[in-house]
């Protein structure tokens, strides 16, 4: 990371509210309410033991608001109270002019002694001019509106009361939205709940209270459910594509889930208002879906019978929500509304539609962030999604991911927020767990991986001014703090549920607790110090591509390890970032060899950085494409140098001493690719001389066959890893291969006796071309053809020691294929292989690399295989002046006539080798 958190702005605030006081004596007549929280600004002043919040605070608009879980505390904690009123009239103001209800006119005697000037009250009056407002919660009915926008223009309000006792008298009631107290401390995020605080006597703590028991869900949410889902059984989501949901907040609640537990519609208390979000908003068209819509519609009006606002374009949508009986019109977001219904795609005015929700509107929102996170590489989602920017606040957040349609049944009323996977009541029950011992139910613990993988995007947020967030993170570090983390590797895995969340969540919490030196030995508990080199100088030449470029350092950085990094001013903000690490690939396998994912890469933001990362590992810059940098200078101040070999600029006496370098990693640069292997690797290579020229000629081997310079645009890479995301080895910059296979990649001997098939696959794979590839038949096949090249005309090794292909092994897959009536489905692998090779046997290599460049010449290309099957069987036929039409029908490839008419003067092939099966 490159940043600490900054610390919490509400941390000011709270030591404020609590100078001079060292313990809250709560263990007095009065039973308090237990105080639900949500929202970026409200935060706990007094917590209990059993984590439940009996004072808090927040911010509103302009102005402030305390609340206390009982009004006996008004007049029990004067100091408090002092405090309270010099924080809610606010920085900088002069006005000493306090509002005390007749309820709670105690408070104004204790007053008299003090600075403040108190006036008692029969009730709130928007022209009493005061600057903070004190009331009890029970006295605030016919005012709530002018006390709220007091509150909203830079005016304070402290209140006090409980919620149980009016809860045990309305027990049909919605207590959150309906209490007195609720309907203004609601809109500043705290609530009364209808549950009892439990009283003790609390030491006043030098910084916001946080405990795991404070991470819960604020309501059972049956009402709702009853409501929103009566008369429905299902959503039938047909083959739509919809974003997940993650439903963190107190308030929040999935209402559609999938049977993984991944949810796509979702609704959320927020303030005095309500929210629903379906990801995807073509489905509030769907008219299978209007049965919803109707219930969503009335349960976000409130029984107001006001008016729907649709943004222009949703005309269908209007026509369904119309069945409701209320009135729906097209229009932008007005204030006057009761529900807003609007896309996620748009954040203009985020700020009033958050202002309107928790002012008592409704607001329907829909939209996916699958295709965003696709065209917005790097960014975050949490925080750089439009929709999120309206809806974190609220509870919930849209993902990247995507959810595909089908038929999902509705949640039973009764039992759908203990049936349904809910991440933040699941937190509390494996922290109850970890602390405690309470055992999990089999469904908990069949949810702990996705917990996990929730937990880590949920810390993506980096919102370390928020309370709930800061108490997330509190109780995620205490669970790694009471846990016994998995020092995984590859001789010890990772498999249970509760080691795949511990290992998902320990690189993320890292990153944004607020003492991650703290944390490490927890994390890894065998960190041995490595000697160091000092303010090492890096010179900087690149000229990248289309793509981006991975620049070594040599350098490595131990887990945990800090170091600065002095940047050129020109690289500062333009798109360049810094890379430690080298294992880029994510993992998602059921037993783990490494956590799922060890690097980090952070942009370039400043001329001066301090980055680190859990992991550790190799340092690199990343150079986005279609950039130049001559002559740039780098200097890291402190880091673990590692065994670096860069032909031409290393030389044999340097080498001696590098190659036992302390870094676990090594790297070999070579004029056309780059090797990144274990160190071990490397500890017996005397001549890395040797290994740079046999690699020059496989590079140029590669480059002969696909008709490129010799010169690559960008250098290849390969990494040798404990685990990769898929296969043996796969493609890609870099190309990812088991660390057990690393002694291929540096073995000259071996790989001109017995051949290196496997990377050189996957370097044919990077060679493959759209418009010549048939995909999926030949995804495995023509990349193969490089592999067939590099090892016969470069390493002098046979098609047979290489790989085993034999004549007899040949004949029979073609034999096979015709037997099995010569269909295309199973032209694959080695089958697709034998096409090319009898080509090759017949035509030489030179016509392949005159394919080749013939198609470099070509620009318009068909995109559907048949079309792409016929351009290829043409241009080869042209290049070899023979028509190979029949050879190609024979394979069964889809040859159309234009085509044979083209080639008709062409003389045929007929002799060629599937002849013999006619």
């Amino acid at each position: 990371m490159s940043n600490q958190p900054t610390q919490n702005q509400h941390e000011a605030a709270y030591l404020s509210l609590m100078r001079g006081l060292r313990e809250l004596d709560l263990r007095g007549p009065g039973v308090p309410s237990d105080l639900v929280l949500i929202g970026d600004h409200a935060f706990p002043l007094a917590m209990n033991s059993q984590g439940q919040v009996l004072m808090a605070a927040s911010l509103y608009g302009s102005g402030r608001i305390v609340v206390l879980g009982h009004e006996a505390y008004l007049t029990a904690f004067p100091a408090l109270v002092e405090n309270a009123l010099t924080w809610l009239r606010g920085d900088g103001s002069d006005n000493l002019s306090v509002g005390v209800h007749n309820n709670v006119r105690a408070v104004a005697d204790n007053l008299s002694r003090s600075s403040f000037k108190a006036e008692v009250v029969g009730a709130f009056s928007k022209n009493l001019g005061v600057g903070v407002y004190v009331t009890d919660a029970y006295s605030v009915g016919a005012h709530v509106k002018d006390l709220v926008a007091f509150m909203k223009a830079g005016g304070g309000v402290l209140i006090a009361g409980q919620a149980w006792s009016w809860a045990g008298a309305h027990p049909k009631e919605n207590t959150l939205l309906l209490f007195d107290g609720n309907k203004v401390s609601g809109v500043a995020g705290i609530y009364f709940s209808d549950h009892h605080g439990e009283v003790e006597c609390l030491p006043v703590y030098p910084q916001i209270p946080s405990s795991w028991m404070a991470v819960v869900i604020g309501k059972d949410f049956e009402d709702d459910f009853d409501f929103l889902l009566q008369g429905i059984s299902n959503f039938d989501l047909a083959t739509a594509s919809l974003s997940e949901v993650l439903v963190h907040g107190p308030l929040a609640f999935p209402i559609g889930t999938t049977k993984g537990g991944q949810t796509f519609l979702a609704g959320a208390y927020y303030g005095q208002g309500r929210v629903i979000v379906i990801t995807h908003e073509g489905l509030f068209n769907w008219e299978t879906l209007a049965p919803f819509w109707i219930n969503a519609i009335h349960w976000l009006d409130e029984g107001r019978q006001g008016v729907v606002g649709i943004v222009p374009g949703f005309d269908q949508a209007r026509e369904h929500f119309s069945k409701s009986g209320l009135k729906c019109e097209s229009t932008d977001f007005r204030e006057d509304l009761s529900v807003f219904v609007c896309s996620l795609y748009n954040d203009d005015q985020a700020g009033k539609i958050q202002e309107f929700v928790a002012e008592g509107g409704g607001l329907l929102i829909g939209g996916h962030a699958w295709h965003w996170e696709q065209t917005h590489p790097g960014q975050n989602p949490l925080t750089d999604f439009a929709g999120n920017k309206i809806l974190n606040k609220m509870g919930l957040s849209v993902l990247g991911n995507v959810i595909w349609g089908g038929l999902h049944e509705a949640p039973e009323p009764s039992r759908a927020i203990k049936d349904t996977y809910h991440f933040r009541h699941l937190l509390n029950r494996f922290a109850s767990h970890v602390a405690q011992g309470q055992e999990l139910t089999q469904h908990e613990e069949e949810c702990l991986k996705k917990l996990g993988s929730d937990c880590a995007t949920y810390l993506h947020m980096e919102a370390q001014d928020c309370s709930s967030y800061a108490q997330v993170v509190s109780t995620i570090t205490d669970l790694i703090k009471k846990s016994d983390i998995p020092q995984v590797c590859g001789s010890c895995p990772v498999k249970t549920p509760k080691d795949h969340l511990l290992l998902n969540v320990a690189a993320e919490v890292y990153k944004v607790c607020p003492d991650p030196d703290a944390l490490l030995p927890h994390l890894i508990r065998h960190n041995p110090l490595l000697p160091v080199v000092y303010n090492y100088r890096i010179k900087i030449n690149t000229k990248t591509g289309g793509g981006e470029e991975w620049i070594s350092t040599g350098l490595y950085l131990s887990p945990g390890m800090k170091t600065y990094i002095s940047l050129p001013e020109e690289i500062v903000n333009k798109g360049w970032q810094i890379q430690i690490g080298c294992q880029t690939d994510h993992l998602n396998h059921g037993e783990l060899k490494r956590a799922p994912c060890v690097h980090v890469r952070l942009p370039v933001t400043s001329n001066m950085m301090q980055v680190w990362n859990l992991w550790g590992g190799l340092i690199y810059l990343v150079a986005p494409p279609n950039t130049r940098g001559e002559d740039l200078e780098v200097t890291v101040q402190m880091a673990v140098p590692a065994p670096y070999y860069k032909s031409g600029v290393t030389t044999a006496a340097e080498w001696s001493l590098l190659r036992t370098a302390p870094s676990p990693w090594a790297e070999l640069e070579f004029d056309n690719i780059i090797l990144t292997v274990p160190s071990e690797a490397v500890w017996n290579l005397d001549r890395p001389d040797e290994l740079a020229a046999h690699w020059n000629d496989i590079m140029k081997g590669v480059a002969d066959l696909a008709v490129i310079p010799h010169k690559f645009p960008r250098k290849e890479r390969f990494v040798a890893d404990v685990q990769i995301s898929h296969g043996w080895m796969h493609a890609g910059y870099p190309v990812m291969i088991h660390e057990t296979a690393a002694d291929e990649l540096v073995n000259v001997n071996n790989a001109r006796t017995n051949g290196i098939w496997g990377p050189i696959h996957e370097l044919g794979h990077n060679q493959q071309r759209c418009c010549w590839e048939f995909p999926p038949n030949t995804t495995e096949c023509t990349c193969n053809l490089w592999a067939l090249y590099v090892h016969e005309e470069v390493l002098g090794v046979s098609r047979t020691q290489a790989q085993g292909i034999t004549k007899e092994s040949r004949h029979k897959l073609a034999k096979d294929y015709v037997e099995g009536g010569r269909k295309l489905d199973s032209w694959t692998f080695f089958v697709a292989l034998e096409t090319y090779m009898q080509l090759q046997e017949k035509f030489g290599w030179d016509a392949f690399k005159k394919v080749f460049a013939a198609y470099h010449k070509m620009s318009d290309f068909p995109h559907d295989n048949k079309g792409k099957m016929n351009l290829y069987a043409e241009t080869f036929s042209q290049i070899v002046k023979m028509n190979l039409a029949g050879f190609f029908k024979a394979w069964s490839w889809p040859i159309e006539t234009a085509t044979e008419e083209k080639l008709s003067n062409l003389p045929p092939w007929s002799d060629h080798p599937m002849t013999q099966f006619d």
